[in-house]
């Protein structure tokens, strides 16, 4: 997670965050190293053959709670060939759950309703939520059977999940939420020091993906 500074940085209007990324060929000329890292080996992603665009991310994170906006106006701005994903942490133990909660839900194909809800439950309505049952009960509001949910939740199709969560995280070098990998080969994430915030986070990701697809062309 990030210092409470970065939302002096990243604290411009979501309408800033918009017209940056509207604007994304005016965008400066990101380099290596200070926009984004490398990741080596570059790792496979799972949209065929669209440019990914993973966010990874925690229910319990409140810095990933600011970014979707952002994350809402990078989604926004892809070219056709590219497609956004999901991708929760598991750095404590009360991630974990959310990260359970997560697939199964995915799975349910409940997302598209309860994923700002759950942002929403948790910093706007403070709601508590910090064991299965809770997250389950969370849910179950939105038609899923809550003892089916949190047995789910501890099978172990979920384990393997959580499992190669850690995996990827290693792989991809992630230590901070929330981080933005391009395609498997970019790690992008906000840096106060470096000026970047959560707007240019979205600029530096339209600027690999229009890089990646220039490079399918050749």
């Amino acid at each position: 997670m990030l210092m409470r500074s970065l939302i002096l940085v990243a604290g411009l209007s979501c309408t800033t965050a918009f017209s940056h990324a509207a604007d994304a060929d005016a965008a400066p000329k990101w380099e290596a190293g200070t926009a984004w890292q490398p990741i080596d080996p570059p790792q496979p992603t799972s949209t065929g053959s669209k440019i990914e665009v993973l966010e990874v991310f925690s229910y319990a994170c409140p810095h990933c709670a600011h970014f979707q906006p952002y994350a809402e106006a990078l989604k926004a701005k892809l070219p056709k060939n590219a497609e956004f994903v999901l991708m929760p942490a598991d750095f404590q133990p009360r991630w974990v759950a959310f990260a359970r909660g997560f697939y199964v839900a995915r799975d349910l194909g409940l997302l598209d309703r309860t994923h700002q809800a759950l942002f929403d439950a948790i910093y706007r309505d403070h709601r508590p939520l910090n064991s299965l049952d809770d997250i389950a009960g969370f849910y179950a509001g939105f038609g899923a059977d809550k003892e089916s949910f949190v047995s789910t939740m501890q099978s172990f199709v979920i384990d393997g999940r959580i499992a190669k969560i850690r995996e990827m995280e290693g792989k991809y070098g992630v230590d901070q939420t929330p981080t933005l990998i391009v395609n498997g080969k970019y790690r992008v994430i906000a840096n106060p020091d470096k000026g970047i915030g959560f707007d240019q986070m979205v600029e530096i990701a339209l600027y690999l993906v229009k890089q990646e697809s220039a490079a399918k062309k050749h």
